[in-house]
């Protein structure tokens, strides 16, 4: 049975079975809490909260309530923990499909915040999100996979960085390229021979400041944090990678190869000019791929050229097969505005690295299960 078999047989049962059977016992349910009731059914994020049945001292209690509650979190849109807790003391209905019984029993402000920060030390949403891609793609070949970031706001400070001139930074810059040089090994070509554990490791992970310039030539600069993803055509984020603002894309595109080509097999990588380097190009290449980066003009004169072919190309109507699969990068671009509008992408309240992860993984997984369910209806 394929997996697309699979979503119509599981939605055929939640619309059938799971949704009459709640509302027989709770009433009339809402869009939403049918919608939450779908994606806890599809997750089941509770295979994932440790056993805690043999260990010492006295048993740890209601995580799996609250895991299953940090995704209504997302579902419902709700920004605070603390307006969580309210809702779900007020909301019978919420309360019971998360787990309690009674408002009562529901935990604090301070228990959530601490079984948080140990979803976020054993990254359980993230290997929720790999468990649910693995078993949507065990059968199923990706034509294309994008490649791309987006910015990340944080509410924390980045380290004080002293305030040099642009002349002085330029020397800075060469006397590092001429070591790295000299060294003979830069991260991206240390990158083609390490595993995917030691690759994640040398990335920084710490709040940063941020600057790139968007399509329309403005510059934008943040506070924060990076995410790297690689998303497919049907816009469902298979991998991400959560890095420093200050991190140039072309040093994250192959650890997330590599990350990805563990979960699904793809034939096309597709990503901007901030990715066209040799030792991207060669590892896309030694996993079976074929890579389609737009060119990174490296002078003045490399940029008129690249724009006058353009124009040429537009001027007689000729579209190139690379440059039409080129334009399959969309879905790319609808995740990363989607994600930060509808799953927490924005509301970003919690600090360090380990903390902010954890709270987008929770957001794409329940993003990540809706639009699966979207392709079984």
């Amino acid at each position: 049975m394929s997996f697309r078999e699979k979503l119509s047989t599981f939605w055929y049962n939640v619309q059938l079975l799971l949704l009459p059977m709640l509302e027989k016992d709770l009433g009339s349910l809402s869009e939403e809490h049918k919608k939450l009731a779908a994606v806890l059914e599809m997750l089941r994020i509770e295979q994932f909260v440790p056993c805690t049945r043999f260990w010492k001292g006295r048993p740890p209690k209601n995580r799996t309530q609250i895991a299953r509650a940090f995704v209504a979190k997302i579902i419902f849109k709700i920004p605070h923990t603390k307006q969580l807790i309210e809702l779900l003391k007020h909301d019978i209905q919420l309360r019971v499909i998360c787990g309690w019984e009674k408002h009562s029993i529901i935990p604090c402000k301070s228990v959530f915040s601490r079984v948080f920060a140990e979803f976020a030390q054993l990254n359980l949403p993230e290997r929720a999100h790999q468990a649910l891609i693995s078993e949507a793609y065990r059968d199923k070949i990706v034509g294309h996979l994008s490649k791309d970031s987006t910015p990340i706001i944080a509410r924390e400070k980045a380290p004080h960085r002293e305030r040099i001139s642009r002349k002085k930074r330029k020397g800075l810059k060469n006397k590092e390229l001429a070591e790295a040089k000299k060294k003979g090994v830069s991260r991206k070509q240390k990158q083609l021979s390490q595993k995917l554990e030691e690759m994640e490791a040398e990335l920084p992970k710490g709040c940063a400041i941020g600057a790139k310039q968007g399509t329309t030539g403005y510059k934008m600069v943040w506070n924060g944090y990076k995410l790297h993803s690689a998303v497919d055509d049907n816009c469902i984020p298979i991998t991400n990678i959560l890095t420093s603002a200050s991190l140039n894309d072309s040093e994250v595109a192959i650890p997330l190869a590599v990350k990805s080509n563990r979960l699904v097999r793809n034939f096309y990588d597709l990503m901007d000019a901030a990715y066209d380097a040799e030792e991207v190009k060669q590892h896309s290449l030694s996993l079976g791929h074929v890579p389609i980066i737009d060119q990174r003009p490296r002078s003045k004169k490399q940029k008129a050229e690249k724009l006058a072919e353009q124009k040429r190309q537009k001027l007689v109507n000729i579209h190139t097969p690379e440059a039409v699969r080129y334009k399959k990068r969309f879905p790319t671009e609808r995740f990363n505005a989607t994600f930060k509008d509808y799953y927490g992408g924005k509301n970003i309240h919690f600090r360090g690295h380990a903390k902010v992860f954890c709270h987008l993984m929770f957001g794409i997984l329940g993003m990540t299960a809706t639009m699966l369910m979207k392709l079984s209806q």
